[in-house]
């Protein structure tokens, strides 16, 4: 079993567990139910965070260089240990953007543009549910849904009304990571735009180089057909002049010319 191999077996797993995550929690957090349908939810919630916990462990171990790998995926650890802290359990979500972020490092740019809307808009959901769990426990302000997605709307775009504030330790981690990922998400909108300008004006200046290239072709063929056309005229030119007889000499003094 190789890393590739695994992690192609369980991608769509953890797609499911994340979905099943995310609807679950979502439930929890908007209507927080009561009895045993809150215990079949807080179940479901365990179901998903195995799944997550499989993943790690089984690519941890068939990792060829498994420090390298523990390294590198700080996040996926993050994912695992971090969500027994309730609110912070919607990192476990991270692993749809994880899936949409390969696919659009294959893919072209409206296809990119589309990741980026789909995340952005994932990440103010998931971040309204922490920011809601977290401050709605600890007596904060954002004590609604629509008071949460306000908050994170404001955040996420770097504007921040101070209308709603985090007051609890979690809400402001999470504010903390919605302002970064507010900021990687602009520069990943700006590269973009900038850089379908650049392929606009390079796609100009080829089509005139092209128009002036083609522009010198056919002058070039238009020359060398003049060049033809003067060939095979000039013998018979030759010989227009030789049959012309040369022009008579005038008899007698010039009348025009006097004598001293």
């Amino acid at each position: 079993m190789t890393l590739e191999r695994w992690r192609r077996i369980a991608e769509w797993p953890l797609i499911v567990a994340s979905v099943l995550f995310l609807i679950t929690y979502s439930i929890q957090v908007i209507v927080d139910p009561r009895g045993s349908i809150g215990a079949l939810l807080e179940d479901l919630l365990w179901v998903s965070w195995g799944t997550f916990l499989i993943d790690y462990i089984v690519s941890l171990v068939i990792a060829p260089r498994r420090w390298h790998w523990f390294l590198t995926h700080l996040f996926n650890l993050a994912t695992v240990v971090l969500p027994m802290l309730r609110p912070l359990r919607v990192l476990r979500v991270v692993t749809l953007l994880a899936v949409l972020q390969r696919t659009a490092g294959r893919a072209v740019r409206g296809q990119i543009v589309i990741y980026v809307t789909g995340a952005t808009l994932l990440v103010v959901y998931v971040a309204s549910l922490a920011v809601l769990d977290a401050e709605r426990a600890g007596g904060g302000s954002i004590v609604t849904f629509p008071d949460a997605i306000w908050w994170a709307f404001t955040t996420i775009t770097t504007v921040g009304y101070g209308d709603l504030v985090p007051i609890t330790l979690e809400g402001r981690v999470i504010a903390v990571g919605l302002m970064l990922s507010g900021i990687g998400l602009l520069g990943v909108v700006s590269a973009t735009f900038a850089s379908w300008i650049v392929e606009q004006v390079s796609a100009e200046n080829t089509s005139r180089q092209a128009a002036t290239v083609a522009h010198v072709d056919a002058l070039r063929a238009e020359i060398a057909e003049l060049r033809t056309v003067l060939a095979r005229m000039d013998p018979a030119l030759r010989a227009a002049d030789a049959q012309t007889p040369p022009a008579a000499e005038p008899d007698g003094p010039d009348p025009l010319s006097t004598k001293g």
